[in-house]
Parts: structure tokens; sequence; C-alpha cells
């Protein structure tokens, strides 16, 4: 799905509004744009699982913008595992539920937003917004035409950084070495097994389904296993990599790594990119620790965000690029249609239904 395809065919879901406002003087009159904006905020915080009910559709009007402002129409929505946990922490109440978007700009009074560009907000599950320039970030200028601009939110935006990040920075994966991924189907773990793959190292992926570890081989992944259907996680480990992992890209957390730290090698490296095993817990999960392994092993563990090289940003998107565009990188993509069903999909999304990288079409 191209960009110019996708933005021709979807459905408008605006209503622009004209006000005539007469001067009593009889100077000429003034119309202003009203832009009615569709919301989903956060009733209450999550108690557990999210529920239909955690969430409320909000419908405002919008002004047109003022000088130096822009307004901006929601094209493509993010759904990501981290909005659970973020949730707690970084919102009340009330408030419009967090995320990412890529959205064009319908009305400008900034020159360095023109009408018709794109940008990646971070104004969370809106369908328009009002915007002054901060933190958005204009998409790249020699974006292929035949490249979906959805992939600004997946393989070649913040999931395709994480990954690259997590391999480069902070595991430091060498040719040769054995890297496992848990979640590995998903946004991050599927670019994650990629890249490992491109730097010449075996990669051990697991996932929640059959039709996830068929598409994990489709990528090359050199063993993968459905970790919901082998009788023994410790056997499945031990039978993909007998001699052990040098490196653990961690996105689930738990029971996993509790039973897949006793399988890293000697000094063997940890990035910690996410938890989601645990995200929907009402009670903290206590024990077994891990601190006798990873003595014993001398392992060494890191959590980390991408935002840390937001500096690098700009070349890692392009190398990112080239990657696709040369076959070495591929992407799916689990398409939900219609701004209304954003919550589902997130829903959806906490349960592992989604195969690859999460994407709302407005």
């Amino acid at each position: 799905m191209s960009p110019r395809a996708s933005q021709g065919s979807k459905v408008t879901v605006f209503r622009l509004q004209r006000f005539l406002l007469v001067d009593r003087d009889n100077r000429s009159p003034e119309v202003i744009i009203m832009v009615q904006a569709k919301s989903w905020t956060l009733v209450k915080h999550f108690d557990g699982f999210p529920k239909d009910s955690d969430f409320k559709l909000k419908v405002e009007e919008l002004p047109e913008p003022k000088d130096g402002e822009v307004l901006l129409e929601s094209v493509f929505l993010s759904v990501d595992p981290y909005m659970r946990p973020y949730s707690r922490v970084r919102m009340k109440e009330g408030d419009v539920m967090i995320g990412t978007q890529v959205a064009k700009v319908i009305q400008s009074k900034n020159p360095a937003f023109p009408v018709g560009s794109h940008v990646v907000s971070g104004f969370g599950w809106r369908t328009h917004a009002v915007s002054d320039g901060t933190g958005l970030t204009p998409i790249m200028p020699d974006w292929p035409q035949d490249v979906s601009m959805s992939l600004a939110l997946g393989a070649i935006g913040m999931p395709g950084l994480t990954a690259l990040y997590g391999i480069e920075e902070v595991l430091g994966l060498q040719k040769g070495e054995t890297l496992l991924v848990n979640a590995a189907a998903g946004a991050v773990g599927s670019v994650v097994g990629q890249i490992a793959k491109i730097k010449g190292c075996k990669v051990v992926g697991s996932a929640g389904s059959d039709a996830k570890v068929a598409y994990l081989k489709e990528l090359g992944f050199d063993e993968a296993f459905n970790y919901k259907t082998v009788s023994s996680l410790d056997e499945a480990l031990r039978k993909a990599s007998p001699d052990g992992y040098d490196c653990l890209f961690e996105n689930v957390g738990g029971h996993f790594t509790t039973v897949a730290l006793q399988h890293m090698k000697h000094f063997g490296r940890i990035a910690v990119c996410g938890s989601i095993s645990v995200y929907n817990d009402t009670t903290p999960q206590t024990g077994p620790y891990p601190h006798l392994a990873m003595i014993f092993k001398q392992l060494k563990m890191e959590g980390f965000l991408q935002r840390r090289w937001e500096h690098k940003h700009a070349e890692s998107l392009k190398r990112l690029m080239a990657w696709l565009q040369e076959g070495k990188l591929q992407h799916r993509e689990h398409v939900t249609r219609g701004f209304e069903n954003m919550p589902a999909a997130f829903m959806g999304l906490l349960q592992g239904e989604n195969l690859g990288k999460a994407i709302i079409t407005v």
C-alpha cells in the first residue's frame, strides 16, 4: 500500500464549519473555519487488562491555526505495548491516550510545515490537532513513493530504531554470535531478528502462535518455536541452541526470562526493551530471582529507551530504509481500519493478536 494510494482512498472524517462574522463598521467579513476533531480519552486507569469502559470518545471543535501554527489530520495511528505501563506513569484520568501518528498538514501558518506535507507527531489518539510545530518530525524528504508512510510508525520508525539501538548500542552484537529474541513476531522483535541476520548471527525467536512461527521462518530466523505449545520452555531453548546464547533481546519478562537466563553463555548480554508478560498484572509477580544466574554467568543486563540516541535518528532511519529497499528488511502490518476501533486494536495487541506492527488507518 503506497502512501499516495492509502491517502487517496480513505474517508474524510472531519467536518468543516464556516462561521461568517460581520463587523458592525461594515469592514470585510471574517471567515473562521472550525474542525470537528475526535479523540479517545482515558476514563480511568486500567485495573488489570483494559476494558471498553476505560475509554471514552470525545468530540470537540478546533479553530483554524494562528500564526506559526498548523492543523494536522491523522492518516495512520499506532498502538504499542508501551502504552499500557506508560498510561499509569505519564497520564492522568481524562487525558487523551498517548501515542504517535503520521499526520498530514491540512492548514498551515508555519512555513516549516507546508500544506500537504507529512509529519510524525506525538498527539496520541486524535483525528486532528493544532500544533505550533514543537515536537513534529517531518517525514524524510526522500521517502520512496512505493513505501507506505505507515512504516514511519514501524520498521522505519520508533520500533525499527529500538531494534537497531538495542542490537548495536546495548548488546554490541557481533558476527557469529547467537541471539535469542522473544515476542519475535512483533513490531520490534521482527526487526531485531532481521538486523541480527544482516550482521551474520544465528537467531532464535519465540512467538505465541504457529502462524507467527511460520512468519519468523519467512524472515530468515534460524530457529523459532511457539512458547504456548512446547511441552517445556527449558527444553525448547536448549534444542534451539545447545551451546546457549550470547545475547538476549528481552521483550517479555516474567517466567520466560527466568528460564532463558539459565541458557545464557558466560559473559552474555541482555537488552531489556519490554516486559509485556507483566503489564496487566494486578498483583506484582514475585520470584524466582535472577541474581545467582547473573553472578555465576557474569551476565550484563541493561534497560534502554531509543530516545537516548535521538542524535542518531536521521542517519539510522536512512540505514533502515536502505535495508528495506535492498530487500534485506521485510515488514508486515496488522491493520485496523477506523478511528473508532482504536481501543479494540490496543486490547488486541495486548492479547497478541497482531503479526507485525499494529496500525490504525483513519
